[in-house]
């Protein structure tokens, strides 16, 4: 993956070109270093080039607000998703890396036609569908309506005007047979697991993207129940899975009915994604 200076379009020679007033690296990096953060100095020089030149942005406080544990992508309001910067803060989870892998796997079987992508979040899957693919109409579904407004945010950012941000619980608010494609990074961690979490992303993150239930499961197992409902014959469903309840998802899947039903791997060599279709008639 690229840096946020990276994706922004700026050219190695004007990025070092921005010098830090003598000093800066070094006493930010004392303080990220006392704040329990590794690799302070490459954490400082980083903070300090993904501000540059931003209006408003005060160094010092950045470098403050990480050494408290802040995540660096609210520190910075910004992170990369594949080809797009997307703004990112406390409203919604961090896009992370593994995730950009869901999106490759849906463009892989159905890269037209109407998709979903259910708990949106900051839109990081809708909108990179909405520029990668040939989708005549691309919905963002978010229960949470802070999340949907970072949602409709990033939109404007990208310019994606083919994605339609809804507000609703999951499925619910889908039409039967209207979909050839579903995609989902639900909410999958256990309860427990979620209170056990490290402090980085318990403290900071919110937690209904992220716990599901006293088996981690409650969403993965609706979306499963009723994307049935709402694929048409045929449609592909894609879904993030925690790797220690793959088999389990997988198992659920053919139990009701799905087919073509596999587990995918993620980068990192752990099952992590569920790709599986709606029977024909």
């Amino acid at each position: 993956m690229t840096d946020a200076a990276d994706r922004l379009g700026v050219e190695p020679e004007r990025r070092e070109s921005v010098v830090p007033p003598r000093g800066a690296i070094a006493a930010a990096a004392a303080t990220l270093a006392a704040g329990g953060l590794e690799e302070p100095r490459r954490e400082a020089v980083r903070l300090w080039r993904e501000l540059a030149g931003r209006p408003n942005a005060d160094f010092q406080v950045a470098v403050a607000r990480r050494a408290g544990g802040e995540p660096l992508a609210y520190v910075t309001g910004q992170a990369g998703f594949r080809h797009l910067l997307l703004g990112a803060d406390r409203r919604a989870l961090i896009p992370r890396p593994e995730t950009e892998q869901l999106v490759e796997l849906i463009l892989g079987v159905a890269p037209d036609g109407r998709v979903a992508d259910v708990g949106t979040g900051t839109g990081c899957i809708a909108l990179s569908l909405a520029i990668e693919g040939r989708y005549r109409d691309v919905l963002a579904i978010e229960r949470c309506g802070a999340a949907l407004s970072l949602a409709r945010e990033n939109r404007t950012q990208v310019g994606a005007a083919v994605v339609r941000l809804i507000q609703g619980d999951l499925t619910e608010s889908l039409a039967a047979a209207s979909l050839d494609a579903l995609v989902s990074n639900p909410p999958y961690l256990t309860d427990a697991e979620w209170r056990e979490a490290d402090t980085s992303v318990r403290s900071w993150e919110p937690t209904e993207a992220l716990a599901s239930g006293p088996d981690g499961l409650e969403h993965t197992s609706r979306i499963l129940a009723d994307g049935r409902r709402v694929l048409r014959p045929g449609g592909w469903l894609a879904l993030e899975l925690d790797c220690r309840r793959a088999a389990a998802v997988a198992r659920r899947a053919v139990e009701l009915g799905w087919t073509r039903v596999q587990v995918t791997r993620d980068l990192f060599g752990r099952e992590r994604f569920l790709l599986a279709r709606r029977s024909e008639p």
